[in-house]
C-alpha cells in the first residue's frame, strides 16, 4: 500500500466511479505519495498546522498508471524515495481513507489504525 495527503473536502468532491486528480498531476506530472515508514515527512515539511487532512491508502495494482519510486521533488536531503503515480487515482483503488492529524506533542504520525499494520 502507498498514502497520499490531502484535504478532505478535495476527497470529497471525488464521485463513486471517479477519480482523484490533484494538481500535482498537471504541475509534474504524477501524484505524490508515501509509504508507511515516510508518510509523516511531507506532512510535517508541508502540513503544519492543517486540520482538515486525510491520508488515502492506495493499493498500487489498482491504480491502472505506473507507480515509480523516485527522489522526492524537491529530493530529499536524506536521499529518500517516494512513490509517484502516474496518472490519476481511482476511488476504487483507494483502499482505505484516514484522519490525518498532528499529534498532541507537535508534528504528524500515522493514524492508529495503519500504525498498528
Amino acid at each position: 500500500m502507498i498514502l497520499h495527503i490531502c484535504g478532505a473536502a478535495d476527497w470529497a468532491e471525488v464521485d463513486e466511479v471517479g477519480e482523484y486528480r490533484p494538481a500535482s498531476l498537471d504541475d509534474v506530472g504524477f501524484v505524490h505519495c508515501s509509504d508507511f515508514g515516510t508518510a509523516h515527512l511531507p506532512a510535517n515539511a508541508l502540513y503544519r498546522g492543517r486540520t482538515d487532512l486525510v491520508l488515502l491508502e492506495i493499493d498500487p495494482a489498482k491504480v491502472g498508471a505506473p507507480v515509480r519510486w523516485e527522489d522526492g521533488v524537491p529530493p530529499h536531503p536524506a536521499g529518500v524515495w517516494f512513490p509517484h503515480v502516474y496518472g490519476p487515482v481511482p476511488r476504487a483503488a483507494v483502499v482505505g481513507v484516514h484522519d490525518f492529524t498532528e499529534s498532541a506533542g507537535g508534528g504528524f504520525r500515522l493514524p492508529d489504525a495503519l500504525a498498528r499494520r
